[in-house]
């Protein structure tokens, strides 16, 4: 049975040592504050009598899973251990200092890990005895309740160490996935592109922050929006992950984060710790804008012969509610407001290509489906009284609509296609395997699909398109395709198919 060592008494630290008892191995923890090591084992042992009290533990497993943890007063405890697991400040140089220290008590078949989040566990064990005992063992805050741990197989790292990572994760309750030593790993790596990309909408002046938020909340279907979960993350803590990782990754136009947000934290405002953020908050609320008044004036005629079939039907039930007329010719008459449904492309060159007077039109989001959330999409030049006749048919069934400005891809559309181009390029780089690039992120970051079942969901041609319309207008090497996704768009086949 593994004895294990937590160097660390913090929030992770002590919550690494709670799964671990729990599941019944011998847990010693030390801190270099004595008393926060004694102050970490009161917090265990409440938490776990309290799980006792709701029924969700019996009271004779709470006290044994407490009488599993000692406190130490200094590394040295740690020389029977079988793994340490290092749960300290994110510094190099002090967690080279301390595995050197852990190299000098612990036997030679001991297994060192970080718990690191952002540095690189190559770098950690770089200059140690036996490099090839040292991985990275990261889990996510609260322990307990993330259910997912990151193991890290740095460049020297034995596969022994790895096997074992992996079995003791499985015996604690936890599912296990294998990443290669790279930039955030695999979950701060995949998550990237929902912030940074948000804030990119938002720095163009597409829509505002809680447009943003409502658009992929309640239209893509995801828990919170990008601005919403950094002000719960903290901006201090997103912004700089975000820096990090496009340092690392030598600049990567993929990864660019944004001065708007860069400005904000300089500021102070970080979200909802400080009660101002990308939203302020009042005794923990967050403050939105009051919703703009739905329009009440409906259209006479409008056109949407060119726009998505799913669409043209949504739209034609809707006319024919409201007593509007459809009409079904090539081009609209010069008296009808033309909906398109662009895939990638912004409403002007929708416009453009398909010879619209762009005062005229305006586009909608039919990707993510039209039933919860319906996002519309204006010319520069698209007269204001059309658009908001539009805005009032579109709403006329109940169901709420965002107006934003012009955009190659709207907002979700954007969004995810980033997201899943970013997940490609991880299991391209062999990074990680598809299926556990799959579970990290659901488990991770709890988005609604893993970014490449996300992928297959709207079809990788699909996604292939988004992006090479973004890259066509904006001309950004941000938005080309990962050679894992172009291959499986050409293919044919689940962004899933791993090579043999």
């Amino acid at each position: 049975m593994e004895r294990i060592g937590i160097l660390g008494a913090g929030a992770m630290g002590r919550g690494i040592a709670q799964i671990a008892a729990a599941a019944g191995y011998p847990v010693i923890i030390a801190d270099a504050n004595p008393k926060a090591a004694e102050d970490a084992l009161g917090f265990i042992s409440d938490l776990l009598k309290r799980a006792a009290d709701k029924g969700r533990m019996t009271a004779e497993a709470a006290d044994a899973a407490i009488k599993n943890i000692t406190v130490a007063q200094g590394v040295a405890a740690f020389k029977d251990c079988t793994l340490v697991v290092e749960a300290i400040i994110e510094r190099l140089d002090i967690k080279r200092q301390v595995f050197a220290e852990l190299e000098g008590i612990v036997s030679a078949d001991c297994i060192l890990a970080s718990n690191t989040s952002s540095l690189s566990v190559t770098s950690i064990a770089a200059g140690a005895k036996l490099p090839g005992r040292i991985a990275g063992y990261h889990f996510f805050n609260p322990v307990p309740l993330m259910k997912v741990v990151e193991v890290v197989k740095a460049t020297l790292t034995e596969d022994w160490v790895v096997d074992r990572l992996v079995t003791l994760s499985k015996a604690v309750g936890h599912k296990p996935v294998v990443t290669a030593d790279t930039p955030g790993f695999i979950v701060n790596h995949a998550g990237r592109a929902f912030g940074t990309e948000g804030l990119r909408i938002l720095g163009e002046g597409i829509a505002a922050t809680h447009d943003i938020d409502d658009v992929m909340r309640e239209g893509a279907g995801f828990r919170m929006g990008p601005f919403e979960l950094m002000d719960l993350t903290g901006l201090d803590v997103s912004q700089t992950v975000m820096e990090s990782v496009y340092r690392q990754f030598y600049d990567d136009p993929k990864y660019r984060p944004s001065a708007l947000a860069a400005n904000q934290m300089a500021a102070g405002l970080y979200g909802r710790k400080t009660k101002r953020g990308f939203y302020v908050y009042e005794n923990g609320e967050q403050q939105r804008p009051a919703p703009r008044p739905v329009p009440t004036e409906l259209p006479k005629t409008v056109w949407a012969e060119g726009a998505d079939e799913k669409f043209r039907v949504l739209l034609g039930e809707l006319a024919a509610k409201a007593g509007v007329t459809v009409e079904s010719g090539a081009k609209p008459s010069a008296t009808a407001i033309a909906f398109v449904t662009p895939v990638g492309q912004d409403a002007t060159t929708s416009a453009a290509e398909l010879g619209l007077d762009a005062t005229r039109v305006v586009a909608v989001d039919a990707l993510f489906g039209l039933a919860t959330r319906r996002t519309l999409m204006t010319t520069p030049v698209t007269d204001p009284a059309l658009r908001d006749q539009a805005h009032a048919l579109l709403a006329s069934d109940g169901v709420a609509v965002t107006v934003i400005h012009d955009s190659p891809g709207f907002i979700a559309q954007r969004i995810v296609a980033m997201i899943v181009n970013i997940a490609s390029d991880i299991a391209q780089q062999r990074i990680a395997t598809p299926a556990d690039i799959e579970t990290a992120v659901k488990l991770g970051l709890g988005y609604p699909k893993g970014p490449l079942e996300f992928g297959d969901h709207l079809g990788a041609a699909t996604v292939q398109r988004i992006l090479d319309a973004m890259f066509a207008f904006y001309g950004d090497p941000r938005y080309r395709s990962s050679p894992w996704l172009k291959r499986r768009a050409m293919l044919g086949v689940s962004l899933m198919t791993a090579e043999g």
